[in-house]
Order: C-alpha cells, then structure tokens, then sequence
C-alpha cells in the first residue's frame, strides 16, 4: 500500500532540523574532508559498475538501483529512532524525513518495475547486492553516520544523472516515450496524458530533495553523532 505522496515528502521537511535548503537544480557537493572524499570514491566506483552492467538500459537500472536506495533510509531511521529512544529527546524529525526517504524510493521501483521487468540475472543481482550493501550500510551508519549521509548524498547526485540521461534518450526519440503507469499518475499527481517523460521527471525531483537532506544531515554535527 502507498501511504505517503511525493509531495508529503517535502512538506515534512518542514519539520526537520537543521532546516534543509532545497535546491532546484543539478548540484554537486564539494568534498572538505577525507570523509567526504572517501565517500565520494565509493560512489564513483559504484556508478561505474551501473554503467558496466547496464549502460543504456535505464529502465532496469533504476529498477535494481531503486532497491538499493531504498535501504539508508529505512537504518538511518532505525538509528535515529534508537537514539531517541536511548536519550528520550525528540529527533527533530529525522525519523519521519528518513522513512519518507525510504517509501519514496520503493515507490520508484514499483513505478518503474511496471515499465521494464527484471531479468533473472538482476534479480539475483538485487538479492546479492541488497544483502551486502544492508550489512556495510548498517555498520557504516553505526561507526559513521556523517558518512553514511556523506555516500547518500553522492549517490542521489548520481541518480539525477542518471535520470537526466534517461530523460534526454527518450525526449530524443532512442526510448520510447510511453504512456505514465497508473500508480505513478496517482502518487506524484500527474495529468491523464502523462509519458514516461513527466515520471522522469518527478522522479529527479524526488532525488533532488533526499540529495539536498542527505548532505544537510552529514553536516550537521548533533544529528550525527549517535552516543551522547
């Protein structure tokens, strides 16, 4: 069941501090530290492995990489409504904008699951990757939680590229331009003649906002820092 819209999202965010200053465009975090470039190399190496396995082909792309998106923001929830527990202090709505983040990217990959099914190879892709990537996230987040924000962040900078690259093919004639899928017409509002460009679309939208909380979060020294 799709419980939350994508527009719910962001209005959440409002609730969260440190405020989160959303950015409309493509943008690039430039690292400080050896954290950050660390974090940054991980997830270079990451897209060069999608562009190995996939390359043009950006349906089934998403639909692995959504599953996997899917993951920090379920633990980093997890964490954060530990931490509230342990200190019995408010989160200052970390828990609800994490989540949010996690329903978000699981109703991508409905979406787009609806447009290109996966091979069987890609599901033993996604169960592979899903398992490891769970276990090193959760430690990362458990050691290193500006970190684990840090790699989000870049990764969703990657996501928007990826989209964009998507949405060039098709408005370029190389993908066809289909028809929106029911589900996506009802969760991010589109009209009754959307394409497959107005899901796109969106869809950068919704990786521009978890780009922009994601690298807020990793800055923000109080959020992070889990044991006092």
């Amino acid at each position: 069941m799709i419980q939350e819209y994508s527009e719910d999202m962001v209005k959440d965010l409002g609730e969260v501090t440190p405020q989160v200053s959303l950015k409309e465009e493509e943008y690039r975090y430039t690292p400080k530290t050896l954290r950050d470039k660390v974090a940054r190399k991980i997830v270079h190496l990451s897209a060069e492995c999608a562009d190995f396995l996939f390359r043009e082909r950006y349906g089934h792309r998403a639909i692995v990489l959504e599953t996997i998106a899917s993951v920090p923001g379920m633990i980093g929830g997890f964490f954060q409504h530990l931490k509230s527990l342990r200190f019995i202090r408010d989160d200052r709505g970390w828990i609800r904008a994490l989540l949010d983040e996690a329903e978000n990217e699981r109703v991508h990959l409905l979406v787009y699951s609806e447009l290109a099914r996966p091979t069987k190879f890609e599901r033993f892709l996604i169960m592979f990757v899903q398992f490891f990537f769970c276990i090193i996230y959760f430690l990362l987040y458990l050691f290193s939680p500006k970190t684990a924000h840090r790699v989000v962040g870049y990764f969703e900078e990657e996501a928007i590229h990826s989209y964009e690259t998507f949405l060039k093919l098709v408005q370029d004639g190389v993908t066809e331009n289909v028809p929106a899928t029911e589900l996506a017409k009802s969760y991010w509002g589109l009209k009754e003649d959307a394409r497959l460009t107005d899901m796109i679309i969106a869809t950068i939208k919704d990786e521009m906002v978890h780009r922009d909380v994601n690298h807020r979060f990793a800055n923000d020294k109080e959020g992070t820092r889990m044991w006092s």
